[in-house]
């Protein structure tokens, strides 16, 4: 069957997935019902996690369904998603996150074909005339770019290009972003996804335990003089040698080893492609490895006093754990303040703690 009426197929099952839901039988409205100014803090929280589990639901269902027609697994087409959200958090300006389901951006012209003389065409035939990326995934006749089951159809006929072996996909992401980088990151973002079976992975833990003895203010941006003049890339937790660095977030380990600044250090890649840099250690945990995935909470490492020398170095300064935060933006990589997430996972760890007692 080809692709296009598979499509059609597949819009009329996700009429039927994504239909009306069924109304509350409770006469009472549930806290996320209620308007948010006569809302409690915890039920504002809550309100905003169903909401935000909703949506998941929803997404997983979309994945579902197009990797059935197309053959490319749920977690690849969740991969590409999550990346194309992740180039948007980092340049709003240039490509804003769209609102919906899927945050595949395609532009105007890039949509109807640069050379088609109507950049808000909607007829998958004329499109197709002039080689554009739109396509009609749920069979209404129209390839709408501000449609996602269309959106994401359009992303996965074009990965189709080459095939759908591992290696297939891989190349026909590097056709779309011409980046190595890009490659690497949808890589990355599949095995996470693939290892938990989830789109819910975006919470965080401290990366403290938080009944041990630490303490920490904003450091980052501070001079530093060793190995030349440079700034401070992170927040300084002072803490007794030994005490469990956890990893704060679902991610991949991406770098493991010494380094003459950091010392013994590890380095995780999270699905918001932020990397997350734990330096100073005194070990790792030697149950990971380097391409290993974790969880909020999972100990990397122990804090500790290397760094500043050739590998062992060790003492130069008081243990501690050096802890940064770099957001990649598809090219480059750049340093941000981790204090003030700190602070919020500290406080959201110590919120779901006291929600269990």
């Amino acid at each position: 069957m080809a692709l296009a009426n598979k499509f059609a197929l597949l819009g009329l099952a996700a009429a039927v997935a994504f239909g009306a839901a069924a109304p509350r039988a409770s006469a009472a409205p549930a806290p996320e019902d209620r308007p948010a100014a006569y809302r409690s803090e915890a039920e504002s929280a809550k309100a905003a996690r169903q909401s935000m589990l909703d949506t998941f639901t929803e997404r997983k269902a979309l994945f579902d369904a197009v990797a059935a027609v197309t053959g490319i697994p749920w977690f690849h087409l969740a991969a590409v998603d999550q990346y194309e959200r992740t180039l948007s958090l980092a340049h709003p300006k240039t490509r804003p996150l769209r609102d919906g389901l899927v945050a595949v951006h395609v532009s105007e012209h890039q949509w109807a074909g640069f050379l088609n003389p109507n950049p808000l065409d909607t007829n998958p035939r004329s499109i197709a005339l002039f080689d554009g990326f739109g396509r009609d995934g749920d069979g209404d006749g129209k390839a709408d770019r501000n449609n996602d089951l269309d959106l994401l159809c359009s992303m996965a006929e074009f990965l189709l290009r080459r095939g759908t072996s591992p290696d297939d996909l891989e190349i026909a992401v590097w056709d779309y972003y011409q980046n190595d980088r890009s490659v690497k990151r949808i890589r990355q973002f599949a095995h996470i996804y693939r290892t938990f079976g989830t789109l819910d992975l975006h919470r965080h833990d401290f990366i403290l335990p938080l009944g041990g003895d630490y303490s920490y203010r904003s450091t980052w941006g501070a001079a530093r003089s060793y190995g030349g003049y440079r700034i401070h890339e992170g927040t300084d937790l002072f803490a007794h040698y030994g005490m469990p660095v956890r990893s704060a977030a679902y991610g991949i380990i991406e770098v493991m080893g010494w380094n003459r600044y950091g010392g013994w250090r590890v380095g995780i890649r999270d699905l918001n492609n932020v990397y997350h840099y734990y330096a100073h250690l005194s070990g790792f945990n030697k149950k990971l490895k380097t391409g290993d995935v974790v969880q909020p909470g999972d100990v990397v490492g122990w804090v500790g006093s290397s760094g500043y020398g050739k590998p062992g170095t060790q003492g130069k300064f008081p243990p501690h754990l050096h802890y940064g935060l770099y957001r990649d933006n598809g090219l480059t990589e750049w340093s941000f303040d981790p204090y003030p997430y700190l602070r919020k996972w500290e406080r959201e760890e110590r919120n779901r703690k006291r929600a269990k007692r």
